[in-house]
């Protein structure tokens, strides 16, 4: 953020995703100790060199975490039925106990159909209709990772949420509307009053310039200026879109001018997203293993 004059406080997800593995960590060696290795496996479909590059980097972390991770690798042209059946062969194996399907899948694959046929207390990303219900419910399950690092984010950094209006710009079922459920539980770090807007709303800034708490999520570059944030609120930049491997954050670097606090471009959502994944994986040993 050189480029411009920063006054906000800057909501580094480093020191989130850090504490987060620690504990994921010690719950590892816990269940290694139990005689239980935890599992969690990774499913790529195609060659896209970027989602390949992700899914390096997420069998690394696990294996410094203590994880083993089987992986399969499917071409480019396998058919729904070949995703399929790799999802239930992981489901049946006892001793696999999360799953992660790189996202995006090619074209002609259909994501959410894959996704339902995956166990849904295996499911890392916390994406299954089951458990999207589960957090509606107020149930315990896997939560969706991004909405979770968000909210963890904000409690580490001390930004009150309890009782304040957040407005988050994005309604997509990966980040708007999880996110919404999550702060709106009574909770803690929670019991926000929330208001979702999007883009669809041709008067959108009236809202975002009235928040406490801003959440970008809508996936459009920049669409975040100064002039859309109350002076002295705080700057979430949950929506990205990529070109290739260069990100685009919803947030403009300028708005930190503005903001009392805003996340990074580079090292805000991205790891704590990451960290709760495995928070997901190690929770799902736990359960599989009696240990929750």
């Amino acid at each position: 953020m050189s480029s411009v004059e920063t006054t906000a406080r800057i909501l580094s997800g480093k020191p989130v995703a850090d504490q987060v593995l620690a504990e994921v960590t010690e719950a590892v060696q816990a269940l290694r100790a139990a005689g239980v290795t935890p599992a969690l496996a990774t499913v790529l479909v195609g060659d896209d060199d970027a989602s390949a590059g992700y899914i390096r980097i997420k069998q690394r972390q696990a294996a410094e975490l203590g994880f083993v991770s089987p992986h399969v690798h499917l071409s480019a042209s396998a058919s729904q039925a070949d995703l399929h059946a790799v999802l239930a062969d992981f489901n049946a194996d006892k001793d696999v106990h999360g799953v992660l399907v790189q996202h995006p899948i090619p074209g002609h694959l259909d994501y959410d159909r894959a996704l339902q046929v995956l166990d849904p207390d295996k499911d890392v990303d916390g994406m299954h209709p089951v458990n999207m219900g589960r957090l509606a419910l107020g149930l315990p399950g896997p939560l969706p990772c991004t909405p979770a690092g968000i909210e963890a984010l904000l409690a580490y950094h001390g930004v009150p949420v309890s009782g304040r209006e957040v407005v988050i710009l994005g309604r997509g079922a990966t980040l708007g509307r999880p996110l919404a459920m999550l702060l709106a539980q009574k909770r803690p770090t929670a019991n926000a009053a929330v208001t979702v807007v999007h883009t669809g709303v041709p008067d959108w800034p009236r809202y975002t310039r009235r928040a406490e708490i801003l959440v970008a999520a809508a996936g459009v570059p920049g669409i975040i200026q100064p002039e859309h944030v109350r002076p002295g609120a705080v700057v979430v930049g949950g929506g990205v879109r990529y070109e290739g491997r260069r990100l685009l954050p919803d947030v403009d670097e300028s708005c930190a001018a503005v903001a009392g606090a805003i996340t990074p471009r580079v090292g805000g959502v991205g790891p704590t997203t990451v960290a709760m994944l495995f928070r997901n994986a190690v929770r799902a040993a736990q359960r599989a293993a009696g240990m929750a």
